[in-house]
């Protein structure tokens, strides 16, 4: 049987602040994003499997995807965690949902950290092969298992 590829997209909305930035995106600001993973697998042929004839299940990666990334960042502030600690203790205080984050907060490092959630959750057989995560309409980051092996 050949290898499959089915791919999931998800819609989410979140806020971020580039620490040091010298653009407008220093300033807060929010963005309507959307998230596409693919992944890659052998559909199975047992006849007595209700996932028969699948790669996998699209509620079971859903439930994936959810868990790792839409739960957790949806409505969220985003910032890298130098910015200043009186900043983000005022900002927690006062917001639900601050996530501090080892890293600056763009699409680029985004979309390779939403690779490593998602892949450390996915059943053995299957192969997480892409994530693109789109910022705008027309600006958007993709990580691919074949430039990461």
């Amino acid at each position: 049987m050949a290898n499959v590829r089915i791919s999931k997209q998800f819609r989410f909305e979140m806020a971020h602040v580039l620490l040091g930035y010298d653009g407008p995106c220093k300033n807060v600001h929010g963005h309507s994003y959307e998230l596409i993973v693919t992944v890659k697998g052998i559909p199975g042929v047992e006849i007595n499997d209700p996932k028969c004839g699948m790669v996998m299940d699209f509620g079971d990666l859903k439930s994936i995807v959810r868990k790792q990334i839409i739960d957790v960042f949806d409505h969220a502030l985003v910032l890298n965690k130098r910015t200043p600690v009186d900043v983000t203790n005022h900002l927690q205080q006062h917001f639900e949902n601050v996530i501090l984050l080892d890293y600056q907060p763009t699409s680029e490092m985004m979309v390779a950290d939403f690779a490593a959630r998602i892949d450390s959750m996915l059943p053995e057989k299957l192969q997480l092969v892409h994530v693109l995560l789109r910022e705008t309409a027309s600006s958007y980051a993709e990580w691919f298992a074949e430039d990461n092996e």
